[in-house]
C-alpha cells in the first residue's frame, strides 16, 4: 500500500523544522512535568528561566514582603504631637501675681500726686480691686501647691511736686498694663487646665475690663 502525506502534516513538519534547537532539546531531554499547583506555580516556572534570571527572581520575591512592611503600603506612623496651651497654669499664677502687684503699687504711689479727682478715685479703686484679686489668687495657688513669686522690693515713691503731665503718664501706663492683663486673663479663662483657675480668671475679667474702660474715658 502506498503511503500518502496529507498537506497539513507537511506544513506542521515545516514549522517544527524552524524551531530553535534549544526548544527541541528541552522537550526531548526533560521528562514531562505535571501541571504545577497554585501554591508552587511561581517556583516551578522559575526553573525554565536562564541561570541568571532564575537566581534574580527568587531574590525579588523574597524582598517583596520587606518592602511592603516598610514602604508606602504600610500604615503611616502618627507623628503628630500634643498641641500645647497658650499659657500653663503655673505660668499664669506668676504673671498675674506680678502684674497685679505692680498695678497696686503704682496706683498707691500715684495717689498723692494725682491732680484729677476722678483719676484719684479710680486709682483708689485699682488698689482695692487688685489687692483683693491678688489675695484670692495667692490662696488658690496655695491650695494647689503652686509656687507664688515673692514680692519684689519696690523703691519708695519720690516726694515733691508732680510734673504737669503726671496724670497723663499714669493713665497711659495703667491702660497699657490693663490691656496686657486682659489678654492674659482671657487666655487663661479659655485655655487654662485647672477649672478653679479658669473660674478665677473668668470672674476677674469683668473687673479688668471695667478698669480699662474707666481709664480710657479719663485719658486726655
Amino acid at each position: 500500500m502506498r503511503t500518502t502525506t496529507r498537506p497539513w502534516l507537511a506544513g506542521m513538519a515545516g514549522v517544527l523544522a524552524t524551531l530553535p534547537a534549544w526548544a527541541v532539546s528541552l522537550s526531548t531531554t526533560s521528562p514531562p512535568q505535571p501541571l504545577p499547583e497554585a501554591a508552587t506555580a511561581v517556583p516551578l516556572a522559575l526553573e525554565t528561566w536562564s541561570a541568571g534570571s532564575a537566581t534574580l527572581v527568587p531574590l525579588m520575591a523574597a524582598d517583596l514582603p520587606a518592602r511592603r512592611a516598610s514602604g508606602a503600603e504600610s500604615p503611616a506612623t502618627d507623628t503628630s504631637g500634643v498641641v500645647g496651651k497658650p499659657i500653663d497654669d503655673i505660668g499664669f499664677v506668676k504673671q498675674a501675681t506680678e502684674s497685679g502687684r505692680k498695678e497696686v503699687n503704682t496706683a498707691r504711689d500715684a495717689l498723692p500726686q494725682l491732680k484729677d479727682p476722678h483719676l484719684r478715685e479710680l486709682a483708689e479703686m485699682l488698689v482695692k480691686d487688685h489687692s483683693a484679686a491678688n489675695e484670692r489668687l495667692s490662696k488658690l495657688a496655695e491650695t494647689k501647691g503652686w509656687p507664688v513669686p515673692a514680692p519684689k522690693t519696690v523703691p519708695p515713691a519720690s516726694s515733691g511736686t508732680a510734673s504737669s503731665d503726671f496724670d497723663a503718664r499714669f493713665t497711659a501706663e495703667m491702660i497699657a498694663g490693663h490691656e496686657k492683663s486682659l489678654a492674659l486673663y482671657r487666655a487663661q479663662a479659655s485655655d487654662g487646665e485647672d477649672k478653679d483657675l479658669r473660674r478665677f480668671a473668668s470672674e476677674t475679667l469683668p473687673t479688668i475690663e471695667h478698669h480699662l474702660a474707666e481709664l480710657k474715658s479719663l485719658q486726655k
